[in-house]
């Protein structure tokens, strides 16, 4: 009796001020009709769909599951433009809680994208993850962003295997994890260094960064890798030569632009990261 009530006032406070109830009644289902089309979970799933064919299956399939696991429970079915700072930073706080302290800058940068989304497609005005810059807390002698879980890595490693960009590129990809060196001592690589019959490449003093010369051993994969981009470069100086001139090597971001391509935040990986994804316990 007390909502019936409740209504009749309403009722009547609309009509006593020129409105005709049933027709504000009908406006605010189009609303929330508009507000569900709009929700941040709505708006997830077309960015989802439009992105990850740039993506490999298991890298569309981690993002989904960060997205599915922690955040839609909180706030999937609110509009998107309706998402405030303050209500993003007490999901990654909580997250954070629970020490997971890596997965909530990865669910922050996910959201991110999602807003940046529904800005794109007139759903929201701004992306409330860009106020809370340097907000979350960060793990202590962190060193490069790495991936460490097995799986996560197989999926980091797959995704490289089928990188359809440059083939040097492609190549440099593929020895990172074998070699684990820094991505300047990969990227300036010489064929006077390799030696293929020995399966040893021996980097100079000059190029390292204790000034003291190194001595990889090459495992058979890391051969056929180097056999398969002589015929490419091996007439030139640098097994990895610069698109624009073969007189110098890559650029220094040619390998972390690639992991961009391929769909790996700044928070998961960089180029440098494959040595901290060898870490035993010294530094490195």
């Amino acid at each position: 009796m007390k909502e019936a009530r409740d209504r009749r006032d309403e009722a009547r406070k609309l009509i006593s001020n020129g409105l005709d109830p049933i027709t504000v009644k009908k406006a605010k289902k189009l609303e929330l009709v508009a507000d569900g089309s709009n929700s941040f979970k709505a708006v997830a799933v077309e960015w989802h769909e439009k992105l990850k064919t740039k993506w490999s299956a298991d890298h569309a399939g981690r993002k989904w599951h960060f997205l599915e696991k922690d955040v839609f429970p909180t706030f999937g079915d609110t509009p998107v433009k309706n998402i405030t700072p303050r209500e993003l930073l007490a999901l990654l706080e909580k997250i954070q809680a629970r020490g997971a302290i890596d997965y909530a800058h990865r669910i922050k940068s996910i959201c991110g994208e999602v807003f940046r989304y529904g800005i794109h497609t007139d759903r929201c005005d701004r992306d409330p993850t860009q106020d809370l810059r340097g907000v979350l807390v960060t793990q202590r002698n962190k060193h490069m962003a790495t991936i460490t879980d097995p799986k996560e890595v197989g999926g980091l490693l797959r995704a490289m295997d089928d990188y359809q960009g440059d083939f040097a590129t492609k190549c440099a990809l593929k020895l990172t994890p074998y070699v684990m060196l820094r991505p300047g001592e990969l990227r300036s690589a010489e064929w006077s260094e390799i030696d293929l019959g020995k399966k040893q490449w021996k980097i100079p003093a000059d190029k390292m960064k204790m000034g003291r010369p190194h001595i990889v051993p090459l495992s058979n994969q890391v051969v056929a890798v180097f056999k398969t981009i002589h015929p490419v470069t091996g007439q030139g100086k640098y097994v990895f030569p610069s698109v624009r001139s073969k007189d110098r090597p890559m650029s220094e971001n040619t390998i972390t632009a690639a992991l961009r391509r391929m769909g790996f935040t700044k928070e998961e990986i960089c180029a440098h990261g494959f040595r901290g994804m060898a870490w035993t316990g010294q530094r490195i």
